[in-house]
């Protein structure tokens, strides 16, 4: 009997490196500027981006001489692995089985600390009350304010890869299965697909809860696709993303089943032309306000001011939605490796509402896209 021939697995993709061992030498910088000698990192996803740990559990303490990571046995194989896959070999592992074992690594690792930073937006109250008169009580504990997350915002070139690996996966999901937009699927349908599909091209997941909202639901900006089945005469918002390595993509398409009404067709155009407006304003050196400005001012010519329901956009990266935001109320400059979102919309429950999205990187010279899927309205 022959036997059968084993398929082999597929081989993953390979991306450049990124530079995680850097990123602690460029925190200490910030840390030195607030007068902290150490800073204990709750967050994960920012324990992620210095050391490359991707586990559930564990605290990251950032000294002017080392990086010490305190976790549990769960992690105590992975933990070691993947710092090291990193380049940050010369940061400790130290794992604690239970709560008080982890507290005493801690309490070892910052002693002689006198200013400990924490991070002020991650650490919740009865935290900090416990940092204070147990675990840290020889520490003059500081509130610290986005160090981690501000250079988060600089990505690097093994970063921009796989944010725009992830943007391509995305890309060919949609073109794969937005043609059944026509035959009368469920809302829900739509996502499951696209969730799918994203994995089975090779995504680790979907960035986030995928949106397909049609009809009086598209008028809804953060709509949840349910089981309402998409008709003649629909508009449909589909915002959805991939996951590639931690690293997220975000993109935004509207459809039209059938012929659009004269409002209709005039929210497409004016939200096209809003988008491409703000797409051409995303420069090194541009408030991130004057991109919302380019956006909102398309609209409000339009008439549709009090239609457009949400700010312009937002940075991708580890998260979904980070820094720098791009808002009417934002402060914040575009500078070189920076990607955020420009995403305009126009929402009016009679008629349905019309988003577009893109994801984009501010270059050297200007910007570029990572979402590449076609803006026409109409299904071939």
């Amino acid at each position: 009997m022959t036997a059968t021939p084993a398929w082999p697995a597929p081989v993953p993709p390979t991306y450049p490196a990124m530079d995680v061992v850097g990123r602690a030498a460029r925190l200490r910088e910030g840390l030195e500027e607030v007068g902290c000698e150490a800073l204990l990192v709750n967050r994960l996803v920012n324990t992620r981006y210095l050391t490359g740990f991707t586990g559930s559990a564990g605290i990251l303490v950032v000294t002017r001489d080392e990086l010490v990571l305190v976790t549990d046995g769960r992690y105590r194989d992975q933990a070691e692995e993947q710092l090291a896959a990193a380049g940050v070999e010369a940061a400790k592992v130290e794992i604690g089985q239970t709560a008080a074992e982890q507290q005493e690594l801690l309490t070892t690792a910052t002693a002689g600390i006198g200013r400990l930073g924490l991070e002020a937006a991650h650490v919740s109250w009865s935290a900090q009350r416990r940092y204070a008169e147990d675990w840290f009580p020889d520490a003059e504990l500081v509130a610290t304010e986005g160090l981690v997350e501000r250079l988060r915002q600089h990505k690097d070139t093994g970063e921009l890869a796989r944010l725009a690996a992830a943007a391509a996966l995305a890309d060919s999901a949609l073109a794969t299965v937005r043609p059944r937009l026509g035959e009368g699927p469920t809302e829900a349908e739509i996502a499951l697909e696209l969730d799918s599909e994203v994995r089975r091209l090779g995504a680790d997941g979907a960035s986030f809860e995928t949106i397909v909202a049609s009809g009086p639901n598209a008028a809804k900006p953060h709509a949840r696709p349910g089981g309402r089945r998409i008709e003649e005469g629909d508009l449909v918002v589909i915002d959805f993303g991939a996951l590639v390595e931690g690293y997220h993509s975000d993109m935004t398409r509207t459809t039209i089943i059938g012929s659009p009404s004269p409002t209709q067709q005039r929210m497409l155009d004016v939200v096209a032309a809003s988008q491409a407006a703000g797409v051409a304003a995303v420069v090194a050196g541009t408030g991130c306000v004057d991109v919302d400005h380019a956006c909102r001012g398309v609209i409000d010519d339009a008439g549709w001011e009090a239609a457009f329901l949400h700010g312009t956009g937002h940075g991708v990266g580890l998260d979904i939605h980070e820094d720098p935001r791009v808002g009417r109320s934002s402060t914040a400059n575009l500078e070189v490796g920076h990607v955020v979102t420009v995403e305009p919309g126009v929402y009016l429950p009679e008629h349905g509402g019309v988003r577009i999205e893109d994801t984009v990187v501010v270059t050297a010279t200007g910007s570029r896209l990572l979402t590449h899927a076609p803006k026409e309205p109409n299904l071939p």
